[in-house]
C-alpha cells in the first residue's frame, strides 16, 4: 500500500449495540445520542467512573461488550438525573446505565457486586420486596451484617450516634416494620416479573 492509499476504515461490530437497543431499558433511544458530552459534563462523579456516559455509549456502538459490562460506570451512578434532565436529545442516560448494570451483574461482569453500593441495594430491595416498603432499621441491619456478624456489629456501633439522631429527628421509628396493604400480592407480581425477565434473558 503506497502513501497515497486511503487508510482502511475500521468496521464496528454492531451486534452488541443492537442487543442493547432491544433488551436494555431506554436502549432504543441510544441511537439519538450525538456525542455532545452533556451527560458526562453534568455527572458529579464522572471522574470516578472508568468511562463517562458519552464514552460508554460510543463503546457500545463499537461493540466493546466486555469493556462496557466490566466497567464501574454503571454501579457508580448516583441517580442524580442531571444527565436525563440536560440531555438535548432526551436520551434516558440514567435508565440505560441502571439496566446495563443489571445485565453486568447477571452475566458476572460486574466488578462491584460486593461493593457497599451493591450490598446496600440488595438490602434495600429485600425490604421493599418483603414488606412493600423500606424500613430503614432493617435495611441498615441487613446491610451491616452482610459483612458478617462481627463486622456488622462494629459497623452498627460506629454509627449508633447517627441512628439516635435519626430517631430524635423522627426520621427513624421504633415500632413494627413499615408494610403496605396486600404485600403478598406484591410478592406475586415481583415473582412474575422475575419469571418474565428470566425468560427474556435466555
Amino acid at each position: 500500500m503506497n502513501a497515497l492509499s486511503p487508510t482502511p476504515t475500521k468496521k464496528y461490530d454492531l451486534s452488541f449495540a443492537r442487543w442493547v437497543y432491544r433488551n436494555v431499558d431506554g436502549g432504543d433511544r441510544l441511537a439519538l445520542c450525538m456525542q455532545c458530552g452533556t451527560c458526562s459534563g453534568s455527572c458529579p462523579i464522572g471522574a470516578q467512573m472508568d468511562f463517562g456516559p458519552r464514552k460508554l455509549f460510543m463503546m457500545i456502538r463499537a461493540g466493546m461488550k466486555e469493556e462496557v459490562l466490566s466497567s464501574n460506570s454503571m454501579a457508580a451512578c448516583v441517580s442524580c438525573y442531571n444527565c436525563v434532565v440536560r440531555c438535548p436529545r432526551k436520551v434516558p442516560v440514567k435508565y440505560i446505565l441502571q439496566s446495563l448494570f443489571t445485565v453486568a451483574v447477571r452475566e458476572g461482569y460486574a466488578q462491584s457486586v460486593d461493593s457497599d453500593n451493591a450490598r446496600f441495594a440488595r438490602a434495600f430491595w429485600w425490604s421493599a420486596a418483603k414488606f412493600g416498603r423500606t424500613d430503614e432499621r432493617l435495611v441498615t441491619a441487613r446491610f451491616y451484617f452482610s459483612y458478617g456478624l462481627s463486622a456488622g456489629f462494629k459497623k452498627s456501633m460506629a454509627n449508633l450516634a447517627i441512628a439516635k439522631g435519626m430517631v430524635k429527628a423522627k426520621r427513624m421509628h421504633l415500632g413494627l416494620p413499615h408494610t403496605c396493604k396486600n404485600a403478598g400480592e406484591l410478592r406475586k407480581i415481583l415473582a412474575k416479573a422475575a419469571e418474565i425477565e428470566a425468560r427474556h434473558a435466555t
